[in-house]
């Protein structure tokens, strides 16, 4: 019989936290269909993905798959984008976000629906803008895991005017474009926010579509005064689509990356960085439900895998710091004959109710918009 000194009985318990996509586009909108439609056309409210937008344009023709191919045509784009069709004669809106409320999509945008007196209508019936407005809010904030979203419209053609961008439709879970185009621009920026991770600035990202650009008073108007060399960023809650002479070869490109909440979470980064690492943290500590235990090694193994996910973050120059705090750790780090009857208390009914609170604060590193230089001469 052999004699083993040592006995090594490996366990293998893998995890894999779940993983979200940032780029997924639902588009909700009209079908002009011909007198012999495809055989496998869209079907109201019934959601159809795509990942190639000459199948958009045959099985949706008319402006939802005009949006939808719109959408895949910038670059970066989205990998997938799904269609909604809505009744051409009596567009039901709310019923179609109640389906696109499902779903895995991280951006929604309604087909060819530029913000007027109807769209952004808040009286009944509501117009369809507030709809999306009203969607977007409340599925973020009540919907399952991973539902967050922000919505993406536009301004009609040639309009420079953000008056109409207020109450409900000025939510930080909005994003809207004023443009110069005959193309759908809420759907062509929807694909070129899809195409960037969720932490990146969308000031000056190419948008390919057609659109002259406005005049310096428009911009002014779409934005505010910016005359301050020290203040930083005016915004109205609108973006612009630009063609700076600057760039070399041309093209056009978001002149902001404005949500519509100025007094808000201002830039569409940090909406979506912050939906990004409230995922990974739900993903990645729901292991730890039933099985990490209230004592100081089990919550050591909270704090440690917290810093999993947001060291790589520092290492990436994605935020310049963070900060966890875990109170009840702190209480358990006592000797137990120096706690006073209120913190012996707060052990007590932390471990009746199996409940922990962490704190964890991040430093987001933000992407440079604008620069003041002085030029001295001597």
């Amino acid at each position: 019989m052999t004699v083993r000194y040592i006995r090594v009985n490996p366990l293998v318990n893998l995890f894999a936290p779940a993983v979200r996509a940032f780029g997924n586009v639902a588009v909700i909108g009209k079908v002009a269909l011909p007198q012999t439609p495809p055989s496998d056309a869209l079907v109201v409210n019934v959601p159809v993905d795509f990942t190639d937008p000459a199948e958009a344009r045959r099985r949706a023709p008319g402006e939802l798959g005009e949006a939808v191919a719109l959408a895949f045509g910038q670059s970066p784009g989205p990998s997938r984008v799904t269609g909604v069709r809505v009744n051409e004669q009596t567009p039901d809106w709310k019923a179609a976000l109640d389906v696109v409320a499902g779903l895995d999509v991280q951006l929604v945008v309604l087909a060819n629906t530029p913000l007027n007196a109807t769209t952004g209508k808040v009286d009944a019936p509501e117009g369809a803008l507030v709809s999306l407005a009203k969607h977007v809010v409340a599925v973020s904030e009540t919907g399952g895991d991973g539902r967050q979203r922000m919505g993406v419209a536009m301004l009609p053609k040639d309009s420079a005017d953000p008056a109409p961008v207020t109450g409900t439709l000025a939510s930080e879970r909005m994003v809207y474009v004023a443009h110069r185009s005959t193309q759908d621009a809420a759907a062509a920026v929807a694909g070129t926010i899809a195409g960037y991770e969720p932490h990146i600035s969308l000031l000056l990202k190419p948008v390919n579509i057609t659109s002259p650009s406005f005049t310096q008073a428009q911009i002014d108007a779409l934005n505010g005064s910016e005359d301050d060399p020290k203040s930083g960023p005016a915004g109205h809650g609108v973006n612009w689509l630009t063609s700076p002479s600057i760039i070399p070869g041309g093209g056009v490109y978001l002149g902001e990356g404005y949500t519509a909440n100025p007094g808000g979470k201002k830039y569409v980064d940090i909406v979506r960085k912050v939906d990004d690492l409230n995922f990974r943290i739900n993903a990645q500590l729901i292991k730890t439900i039933g099985n990490v235990r209230i004592s100081r090694s089990g919550l050591r193994a909270l704090i440690a895998q917290l810093e999993a996910i947001l060291t790589p973050e520092v290492q990436s120059d994605v935020l310049n710091g963070f900060e966890i705090v875990l109170p009840l750790l702190a209480l358990l780090d006592k000797d137990p004959a120096t706690l006073s009857p209120s913190e012996a208390d707060q052990i007590h009914n932390a471990e009746v109710q199996r409940l922990v609170q962490i704190l964890v604060a991040i430093q987001y590193a933000g992407a440079i918009h604008r620069l003041s230089i002085t030029l001295k001469f001597d």
